[in-house]
């Protein structure tokens, strides 16, 4: 079969030809791969910055957004059936540990995250178990949704979280309204009250993100801290979500709160320094985010199954994941990025 494989970091990977996976296991799942989101991850991927933390042997095949249909099931599999189209929680996790026990299968013990430190999706086929499958409506394509397996899994985690902080009259700041935040602006209009500035250096992506439902789309232009405090009345929000976390928005988002206001960190590839006195004397909080549970990622089904999430999606042949890597890493994309195979 066809596969995405990375061979040497800084290097960008190559289309070849692999081994079909194949069913070892009792709960064993082998999919058939319907759209494979490309993620900004990807290009952190590529880079080297995973590497330590993964711990992944190159070669491997990349690609952890991944939603396709039912090829072959093991013997104790009684969720899915063959034929059925899937999306694919990102994590492979074994169900037994205290994490998995306690609905926290995020930080499961045992688990393997296909595409960061196994095989991923960018491929035609991908093996994966019956604890990552969650069936689609049949008003869902794989291909249209494939990014709400890690994208908008990570951005609904993150508006979860955040919900008891958004009670009616709150004010919150979405800071990127690319692949992730046009999700989160989403979710936030679905579950919560509050007023919502978006903030993106993109007027299309502001476009986007003012159709979806936010209130207030503003520039980042080097204005963009003094605009929000305008907008809140000079107390800043309530909550903000970075959606960026490099690049600078890490530091306007932290002046970007009021006092005791949460600031959620998604985006990633910055760092954060902030004094300690300021973080006591305005009672702040700094809250991480990674991806979602698996019964996050069924109520966001059923969010989009209802119409109320969707993406906004580019899509490419698995030959040409370059392309659309570069259209990525230089802003050309606007919401997320779909190969299929």
């Amino acid at each position: 079969m066809k596969a995405v494989r990375l061979h040497e970091y800084d290097k960008r990977p190559v289309v070849e030809e692999v081994p079909e996976p194949r069913i070892g296991g009792p709960l064993d799942v082998l999919v058939e791969i319907g759209g494979a989101g490309l993620c900004r991850t990807d290009l952190h991927i590529v880079e080297g910055q995973w590497e330590e933390k993964s711990g992944v042997r190159l070669p491997y095949t990349i690609g952890h957004e991944n939603a396709g249909w039912v090829r072959e099931i093991g013997s104790a599999v009684s969720n899915v059936a063959v034929g059925d189209p899937v999306i694919l929680h990102p994590l492979a996790t074994c169900g037994l540990c205290r994490a998995c026990r306690a609905g926290d299968d995020v930080h499961c013990s045992n688990s393997t995250f296909p595409g960061i430190d196994s095989d991923g999706g960018m491929a035609e086929l991908l093996l994966t178990n019956a604890r990552s499958v969650v069936t689609l409506d049949p008003a869902l394509r794989p291909a249209d949704v494939a990014a709400l397996a890690d994208a908008g899994l990570t951005a609904y985690h993150a508006v979860r979280k955040a919900i008891p902080l958004l009670y009616p009259g709150t004010k919150v700041v979405v800071i990127g309204a690319g692949g992730l935040g046009h999700i989160g602006v989403q979710c936030l209009v679905a579950l919560t009250s509050s007023e919502i500035i978006v903030v993106d250096r993109s007027p299309e992506a502001l476009e986007l993100a003012a159709g979806y439902g936010a209130a207030h789309p503003v520039l980042a232009d080097g204005s963009h801290v003094e605009a929000v405090a305008e907008l809140t009345g000079g107390e800043g929000a309530h909550v903000v979500l970075d959606f960026v976390g490099e690049k600078g928005a890490e530091r306007d988002a932290v002046a970007m709160l009021r006092r005791a206001g949460s600031y959620f960190v998604i985006g990633y590839g910055g760092s954060l320094d902030i004094p300690t006195i300021d973080i006591i004397s305005s009672e702040i909080n700094v809250i991480g985010n990674l991806v979602g549970s698996y019964n996050d990622l069924a109520e966001l089904m059923s969010l989009a199954a209802s119409g109320k999430v969707s993406l906004h999606t580019t899509t490419y042949p698995l030959d040409a994941v370059n392309g659309a890597m570069d259209d990525l890493d230089n802003g050309r994309l606007t919401g997320r990025g779909i190969l299929v195979p």
